[in-house]
């Protein structure tokens, strides 16, 4: 197959499409974008928000140019994380890819506490983005200036914690099991640090899950590892929807994947 000659769909080339991925941890958003690629032959292919090599969940995937000019409306809409969240221990990046650099006892909690601490971060706030982030400094991502000793502190913009439960806490390993709704531009390894610092004995975020974003859900999704099978085309075109389709689901009552807010980023924890 001649590079970037589109797969041929009931006779036709692939054109333009929206599939939603359930991403393993353990490989970047852009590895998936590279599966999708080499499966469909097309160039021209995009995700609607990352998602650390470390987290996993849901990836909007957008192919063909008539699909990615979608991006930032389906980049929109309200996020649902599944967040782990480690007390009593931080690390260089704030989660598990980076170096231990303290550990600290951690008092004495329940989750009846801890739901009463979780409370206290709903609502609008600021935040600025972690120094290891794909958020962009001089055309270049942060984490490129951070591997080289440089911290680069952005602005903090405005972001919303819609809501945030406790649904578990470990008292032997001191972990945190939790359900946010947030918007777009939230990083929720800096909400675990900001924890920590409130439970007084530090925090990194261990383990993330990205359940949902604006109206689509992972339990839609296609699992990221059937890309590797003999029948990855088969299965991914078979998970495949329509432009129309993708944004009719975002248009329909209650959606807000149309929202325009200027000072919104793309989410990269996330």
């Amino acid at each position: 197959m001649a590079k970037w000659e589109p797969v041929q769909v009931d006779g036709q080339p692939f054109i333009a499409g929206v599939v939603l991925i359930d991403k393993p941890p353990g490989i970047s958003s852009f590895g998936i974008i590279r599966k999708i690629r080499r499966l469909l032959s097309v160039k021209k292919v995009g995700h609607a928000g990352t998602l650390d090599p470390f987290a996993g969940g849901l990836l909007i995937v957008c192919a063909g140019r008539g699909a990615t000019k979608h991006i930032d409306r389906f980049m929109s809409g309200r996020k649902t994380y599944r967040a782990c969240i480690q007390l009593g221990v931080e690390t260089e990046t704030q989660d598990p890819e980076g170096a231990v650099i303290s550990e600290r006892p951690v008092p004495e909690l329940d989750q009846a506490a801890i739901a009463v601490c979780l409370q206290g971060f709903s609502g609008p706030q600021m935040q600025a983005p972690p120094p290891y982030s794909a958020a962009k400094y001089k055309g270049k991502p942060l984490y490129h200036y951070a591997r080289k000793g440089v911290m680069i502190q952005k602005e903090p913009k405005p972001i919303e914690i819609y809501s945030i439960a406790c649904i578990g806490y470990d008292r032997q390993t001191h972990r945190i099991d939790c359900e946010i709704v947030c918007s777009r531009g939230t990083y929720i390894r800096v909400l675990a640090v900001d924890i920590g610092k409130k439970l007084d004995c530090g925090a990194y975020l261990r383990g993330l899950r990205r359940t949902g974003s604006g109206n689509f859900t992972v339990e839609q999704s296609l699992a990221g590892d059937v890309l590797d099978g003999d029948d990855g085309l088969e299965q991914l075109l078979g998970k495949m929807m329509s432009i129309d389709e993708a944004l009719l689901r975002c248009d329909d009552e209650g959606s807000d994947c149309f929202r325009n807010d200027d000072n919104m980023q793309q989410v990269t924890d996330i």
